[in-house]
Parts: structure tokens; sequence; C-alpha cells
């Protein structure tokens, strides 16, 4: 692995350990922890949580739960480890290393909440990521099996929470319509008047099927090249939580 470097989120109350070269986490990592609803207790999974960009900020964020993160990459759920016990949470979290296709078996319905940040593209789709960057960007699984190992662990009634790229919205539906309720969708701008490049997707397991609610959704920036918008100063500096009311 390449150089490590010592990021600071939240005004420098979380650290997060990460590569200075290949995926590093941002806004969508950002976006992530600050979408999963305030009041939830219990226990949290988050698949695929690589450095722990958004399980860090999370654990921060939502501090009467336990959570786990699971990491295929050994090296990157190392730097997440690290990350734990950094910010004093090694009493509340543990990190897996393992593959969103082989949960194991006692992880059925074990989960109060479930979240991911999965990786975006097959294989093919966009030219051959950078060094470093292959396992963040490109689907080790289809989307449909990497939703339903996020359903497999979820509880009954419990929360399912993902970020994606918009223009995946109808296979993201098309899998969870059938095996959960209150869907609720949360798309994602740049600046007011672009389209949405993002959606955050939440649902609950097993609940009966109703009608989908769609979000006025968040700007990123003011303006185009301008600086971030109220909220997001909010949400990167303060760990402020998007409502989804």
């Amino acid at each position: 692995m390449s150089e490590i470097t010592r990021d600071s989120f939240y005004s420098g109350r979380v650290t997060v350990f990460q590569p200075a070269k290949g995926f590093r986490a941002g806004t969508d990592s950002v976006l992530l922890a600050a979408a999963l609803p305030d009041a939830l207790t219990g226990r949290a999974l988050d698949i695929g949580c690589g450095a722990g960009g958004a399980l860090l900020p999370a654990m921060s964020r939502l501090k009467e739960m336990q959570f786990t993160g699971l990491e295929r990459d050994a090296a990157m759920a190392e730097l997440a480890r690290k990350g734990l016990i950094e910010n004093g949470f090694e009493t509340r979290g543990d990190i897996h290393t393992g593959n969103a296709k082989a949960l194991p078996p006692d992880w059925e319905n074990r989960f109060d909440l479930v979240f991911s940040n999965p990786p975006f593209f097959s294989d093919g789709a966009i030219q051959p990521p950078g060094e470093g960057k292959q396992d963040a960007y490109l689907e080790s699984l289809p989307l449909k099996d990497w939703l339903g190992a996020m359903l497999f662990a979820l509880r009954p009634k419990g929360t399912l929470v993902m970020i994606h790229r918009a223009a995946e919205l109808a296979r993201i539906l098309a899998v969870i319509e059938r095996r959960t309720g209150e869907i609720t969708v949360m798309p994602v701008r740049s600046f007011p008047g672009s389209d949405a490049k993002r959606v955050i997707v939440k649902a609950r397991k097993g609940l009966r099927s109703g009608p989908m609610r769609l979000l006025s959704g968040i700007d990123l920036y003011q303006g185009k090249g301008g600086p971030r918008t109220d909220l997001m100063a909010r949400v990167a500096g303060d760990g402020e939580g998007l409502s989804w009311g």
C-alpha cells in the first residue's frame, strides 16, 4: 500500500487513516454517514466499509449503536481498525475482513441498520480505474446481489440506507420494492438546477409496500464552481444529519 495519510472529518473530531493514492473517502462517504437516522439504536453494519470513511463518522453521530464494518481488502480493513482505536471507538465497533457475497450465516436478520456506499460500475463500463481504485469503483458482485446481502443481514423492520449513482435508481428499486416498505429517495445535486448525480435510498425491511417518497433533494454547492451550501458546510464540519422529513 502507498503512503498513509491521517485525515480529519467533522472539523477534526474524527480521524480516518487512508492511502495517499487510490480511492479516498469524500463527499459520498460524508453524505452516507449523515443520512443515517439519528434516533436508531442497536446494531449497525457497513458493507464495504473501506478504511472507515463513512463508518467512523457514523459512529461519531450515532453514539447509541454498536457498529460492524465489513471490508474484503485486508489492508483497508486494517486501516479501519486503526481508526477505531484512534477515535476511541474500539468498544463500540469491530471490523471483519470478508466479502459481501459470502456473509456469515449467523449474520442473517442480525442488524438494525445496514448501510453501504458500494462500487458504482460494472467491469468494462468505464476506463480502468487508477492504482488502488479498482475495488472501490468496480462491482465485485452485481448490484442486486449487493442489495441482497444488505437485506440478508438486516432484521425485519430494520433500516437500509444506500448511496449510489442516480442512474441506477431504477435497478435499486426493482430489487427492494417487494422486500421493503417506507422507501424514500433523496436526490443529490451538485448545485441548484443541475441534474441529480447521486441518490440516497432509505427503506425498511419487511414492511408492507406503499408509495415511494421522492424528496426535493439537496445541493452540494451554491452554484457551479461556488462554495458549499450552508447545509453541506454543517454536514461536513459539524456532523449534522440529513433530514428525511
